[in-house]
């Protein structure tokens, strides 16, 4: 799969859960993908630093993103 097309999948899975995110005053974006299809982002808003961050990451978008797309390996705060 081209990166192109890559990041336009994980952006799209990653649209299935922006509204739960964006209700609480957070939102996320995509900062890299690594040649090892390792997708790194970026809370931000009220997610970034919330006690409940490390289990949005891996119940919610690592999840949400390794279903969409099963190439990625794993999904990584940054």
């Amino acid at each position: 799969m081209q990166p192109k097309e890559l990041l336009s999948k994980v952006e799209e899975s990653l649209n299935l859960i922006r509204p739960h995110l964006q209700g609480d005053g957070g939102d996320i974006e995509v900062v890299d993908i690594t040649d090892d299809y390792v997708v790194k982002v970026r809370l931000i808003g009220s997610c970034e630093g919330c006690p409940m961050s490390f289990m949005t990451m891996k119940a919610g978008v690592e999840h949400s993103v390794k279903t969409a797309v099963p190439q990625i390996k794993a999904v990584e705060a940054v």
